[in-house]
């Protein structure tokens, strides 16, 4: 069982308040990802779950028990850290192995539990080389690793790929996905990238100062954003917000379109402007787009599209895919 259930948790220090109130259900099996920008009480969230830091106010529970005063290490759960917090001196076995000797779990056993999560990271080859013979994909494998063995009711991960350069990264996005499927244990993962977020959650919680914007899947969050925060936030790149005047012929006081939803043409269409800078990423090309009415816009164009800086260009949005926004920033239905 991995449930956690938040209810009206919150946290300050001295004057200044960083989680006001939160509500979180996290059901048991659930790949769940805080994302928002830094700053935004994500990381401090995810310690308050681990006990990492003390609640001001409010409960979390973990499979309905309550554990808002339980100390970490009688909570059942395992964190991985952005930094990898090895033992240099010791192999990737004794490392990995080294949170059950401190439990006094017998040697057999414990082995047993090292051998099993080496060999479903492709840590095996490297179980007797020392964390600094190893890549930085690795040694993250080896924190995993470390988690792993404990035999969690949950994970949690704080950032955990941000030392990571960006091919491993992707490798690495790939492999906790792969794991997740592998041991269908509760995951919380927190990042500020939402690629991540989109690629590796089932549930995605979008925090903005503390407080939650938005909880749902990745599609639904992207297809149906709450407000202009989430809008602008989940999506790469992200939304165009288009002038007043357009968005009051749809009836509202902000219009957004994404980038892939405007239809391009270099020889009419319903908004003409010039390219200004093209972002040619092989299959797509990112065109950002100078208005004549004035404002820059983002438009998704096939990687051949015939265009160069200084083109002339028209756009054309689709009718349905417009998301609007009334005067406070919340979503118009």
């Amino acid at each position: 069982m991995g449930a956690i259930s938040l209810q009206q948790v919150n946290k300050a220090f001295g004057e200044t308040v960083v989680i006001p109130s939160i509500d979180l259900e996290v059901t048991d099996g659930e790949f769940v990802v805080f994302v928002g920008p830094s700053g935004c009480g994500k990381s401090t969230l995810l310690r308050l779950i681990a006990g990492l830091e003390d609640v001001s106010g409010g409960t979390i529970k973990i499979d309905g028990s309550d554990a808002t005063l339980t100390p970490p290490s009688k909570r059942g759960l395992s964190m991985v850290f952005q930094s990898y917090a090895l033992y240099p001196h010791m192999s990737v076995r004794r490392n990995i192995a080294f949170p059950l000797k401190m439990a006094g779990l017998d040697k057999d056993e414990a082995m047993r539990r090292v051998d099993a999560a080496a060999a479903s990271l492709n840590l095996t080859d490297y179980l007797d080389r020392r964390p600094g013979q190893l890549s930085g994909g690795q040694r993250q494998r080896v924190a995993i690793g470390r988690a792993i063995v404990r035999e969690p009711t949950a994970f949690l991960f704080d950032e955990p790929l941000s030392n990571l350069d960006a091919a491993l990264r992707v490798n690495m996005r790939l492999e906790i996905s792969e794991l997740h499927q592998q041991l269908k244990t509760t995951m919380i993962y927190v990042t500020h990238d939402q690629v991540e977020a989109m690629t590796l959650a089932d549930k995605i919680v979008v925090l903005n100062a503390g407080r939650i914007e938005q909880v749902g899947s990745p599609l639904e969050l992207y297809r149906e954003p709450a407000n202009l925060f989430v809008a602008g936030f989940i999506g790469s790149p992200r939304m165009n917000f288009v002038s007043a005047a357009a968005a009051e012929s749809h009836g509202a006081h902000t219009v957004g379109i994404r980038p892939e939803h405007l239809d391009l043409s270099t020889t009419a269409g319903e908004w003409q402007g010039k390219v200004g800078v093209a972002e040619h990423l092989g299959s797509d090309t990112f065109l950002h787009v100078h208005l004549d009415g004035g404002g820059t816009i983002t438009a998704r164009a096939d990687g051949e599209f015939p265009v160069s800086h200084g083109s002339a260009i028209w756009l054309t949005p689709q009718a349905d895919k417009f998301h609007r926004f009334d005067a406070d920033g919340n979503r118009l239905p």
